[in-house]
């Protein structure tokens, strides 16, 4: 054995690259409470003090501090930064400073300047050059592939969100290896997994062949990353606080080279526990040491920036990068993974203070220990700052080492990967419906031409009939349009670091979306229960052309669209989703299989298997400023409910009544995630004092909690 591994139990990981059999041997679960917990130490308290006035200067500067002009950023581009060297127990920025944004051009030069000249700075002029004239981008290959047909659903808003000027996200390294195996062994396995290549040269080999080289090159940057600050991780981690700076810098490297989305950290706390323990056992560390390298490692992942435009951040509320990590679970021998560092990365909530990022989720299960259910309770209720994800749903299809990208996107760490793809607009798809694939707003003809509704009032039959034919058009568009994005990702964009922490053979999920499902099923009941009565207009028909003198964009008018349905009076009641009512309930649910399986039906670039989640958890706002009046009542602009909720204000019937609703939806065609946002105060469970979690009953005035 090793001698960064002495005390640890033995197994096939010492042999072969799994974190998870290392962790079902050495991992200590915790049925205590949380008064063994630390508060912050004094250089936490400082270093924390020092970030709260950096956020206050980068917003008095408008939302942005500081932004790289002309160092494109790589795995190595920056020199160290620090906040204070000689307090920081775990180093690391994406920059040379911290609050300083990179620039990331390779996903699309036009997004990374826009980004730049929205917040007050010029680009570089060679590095513009060069990545316009020299070096092709993913964003142009993207762009010369396009249909006109992908185009106008691009810009029509019926398909927002694509991934085709940014990196995609939803791919997260299994950075635990670096930790444990250290960089040496994980190029030696790369290098061997190149060697067992098949010696016929078709295009899957030599793919393979040049990805591997492209890991291997990533990784061997990292060992670099790592010395600038002075730091050696070619070998294994010998203790916790080597262990944490070691993963950190793994996933560090990741988002020094990728601006994606929804960078996810993994699931982390149970692995780095099994070195806590053991330091504590020894005396290597006390637990307040321990502790603060936690609070210091959260410290840094909430400091992760990304340069982004205001179209991004319109789309997402802001510049969230869902650092998501995915805490607790149950094992599948049946244990809880629920150790101290479960506690302790909660507790970083209240040593640094609330804040969205990371994403700690904690992965529910209702076998989970007691104690750190009354945790968990404490501290949703003292910071409204945890996530919950299903575990005993998800454990049985993803074993006990998955974790969630993103928000709600559950996959295999180091074993499975995500081609993430946006959202599709089903409100819209309904609105092309009844006017025959002609956008309400703009008048353009973007869907297929056919035969749009008739008469004054709508007839349930025909426009769903018409609905069928135009989301199967929107299913072939949407997957052809992510096959594209995703070719041409790979082939400019490669997300080189995360795929060398994960195994050769990786399954990969072909994520689709979907939007606004609430509103078509209220829509539809409106439809078939009520009557709904249209009101049409001629729409203008508008082009964005750029004024020769003052290169501004303006529109001009170029046709007009005549006897266009741009509104709706409903007359009568009719069963709304959100209140247990099977007779609306099960249009979202039909419509959501519906969905699923025309998706399913098309080839998907590298075999993705086809996901879908319903999550639109803030851009269900622009969706909503983008999308016409709906047959439910709905005015145009206003905005849709997140992910799978009701329509605020429509779940009339108590809370379990809108849960029921939601929990209707098939999780077999919606595998990718169903995001319910969902907020009670306890009066709302029968008490101002208590609330409840499964059979515990915790009084929140109670001083022991």
């Amino acid at each position: 054995m090793r001698p960064e591994w002495k005390d640890f139990v033995s197994g096939k990981w010492e042999t072969e690259i799994d974190v998870r059999d290392f962790i079902q041997k050495n991992y200590t679960p915790y049925f205590g409470d949380d008064t063994f917990l630390a508060g912050p130490t004094k250089a936490t308290t400082k270093l924390w003090e020092q970030v709260l006035e950096l956020s206050k200067q980068e917003r008095e500067a408008g939302g942005v501090l500081d932004m790289d002009t002309r160092i494109p950023s790589t795995i190595t581009s920056h020199a160290a930064g620090y906040l204070n060297k000689e307090l920081e127990k775990i180093v690391g920025f994406q920059t040379d400073k911290p609050f300083k944004r990179s620039l990331q051009p390779y996903g699309g030069i036009n997004m990374a300047k826009a980004a730049l000249t929205t917040n007050g700075y010029q680009i570089d002029p060679e590095i513009e050059e060069f990545f316009t004239t020299h070096r092709k981008t993913h964003n142009a290959g993207v762009f010369d592939v396009y249909t006109p047909e992908m185009r106008k659903c691009r810009s029509n808003h019926i398909i927002t969100g694509l991934p085709d000027a940014y990196g995609r996200g939803r791919i997260i390294g299994d950075y635990r290896r670096v930790a444990l195996y250290g960089v040496d062994l994980l190029i030696q396995d790369k290098e061997e997994q190149k060697a067992t290549t098949p010696a016929v040269m078709m295009a899957d080999v030599i793919r393979d062949r040049e990805e591997l080289s492209e890991q291997i090159k990533a990784l061997k940057e990292l060992k670099q990353l790592a010395n600038i600050y002075g730091l050696d991780i070619s070998k294994p981690a010998s203790n916790v606080q080597e262990a944490i700076q070691a993963l950190y810098f793994g996933y560090l490297a990741a988002v020094k080279e990728q601006n994606g989305a929804a960078m996810s950290l993994g699931r982390t706390s149970t692995f780095i526990d099994c070195y806590a323990e053991r330091d504590l056992k020894n005396g290597t560390f006390t637990e307040e040491e321990i502790q603060e390298f936690i609070d210091h490692f959260v410290m840094k992942l909430r400091l992760v920036k990304f340069a982004r435009t205001p179209e991004y951040n319109a789309l997402f509320a802001g510049d969230p990068t869902w650092v998501t990590e995915s805490i607790a679970g149950l094992g599948i021998d049946g244990r809880p993974l629920v150790t101290k560092s479960s506690f302790r990365y909660l507790h970083t909530l209240h040593n640094l203070g609330t804040a969205p990022e990371p994403n700690m989720t904690v992965l529910w299960s209702t076998q989970l220990p007691d104690n750190f259910k009354k945790f968990c309770a404490k501290v949703s209720i003292e910071t409204s700052s945890v996530q919950y994800e299903n575990d005993d749903l998800m454990r049985v299809t993803h074993g006990d080492d998955y974790a969630i990208a993103c928000c709600v996107s559950s996959m295999k760490v180091g074993k499975e990967m995500q081609f993430f793809g946006a959202r599709a607009n089903l409100a819209k798809c309904l609105l092309y419906a009844i006017n025959g694939g002609v956008d309400e707003i703009t008048g353009v003809q973007v869907g297929p031409k056919f035969r749009p509704v008739e008469g004054d009032y709508l007839n349930y039959e025909d426009v769903f009939e018409k609905y069928i034919e135009m989301m199967a058009w929107l299913a072939d568009v949407y997957v052809n349009t992510l096959n594209v994005i995703h070719y041409m990702h790979d082939k400019y964009c490669y997300e080189r670091l995360q795929m060398a922490l994960h195994d050769k053979e990786v399954i990969r999920y072909f994520a689709t979306g979907i939007a606004g499902l609430s509103v078509v099923a209220d829509s539809l009941s409106a439809i078939k229960y009520a009557k709904v009565k249209v009101i049409r207009s001629d729409v203008e028909i508008t082009k964005k052309v750029k004024d020769p003198q003052t290169a501004k964009i303006e529109k001009k008018v170029i046709g007009v669209a005549k006897n266009i349905v741009t509104g709706y009076e409903v007359e009568g009641d009719f069963p709304k989703y959100g209140n247990n009512d099977d007779r609306v309930d099960e249009i979202a649910v039909e419509v959501v299989r519906r969905f699923m399986n025309m998706i399913r039906s098309h080839s998907t670039y590298r075999d993705g298997i086809p996901t879908t989640s319903i999550l639109t958890i803030t851009s269900n706002v622009t969706y909503g400023n983008n999308t016409g009046s709906t047959p439910d009542g709905r005015i145009q602009g206003e905005a849709f409910a997140p992910g799978a909720n009701p329509m605020h204000g429509r779940d009339s019937h108590g809370a379990l009544a809108s849960l029921a609703s939601v929990a209707k939806l098939p999780f077999r065609d919606a595998q990718d995630g169903i995001s319910n946002t969902f907020s009670i105060i306890p009066g709302a469970l029968g008490k101002d004092d208590k609330v409840f979690t499964n059979h515990l009953d915790l009084d929140l005035n109670n001083k022991d909690l």
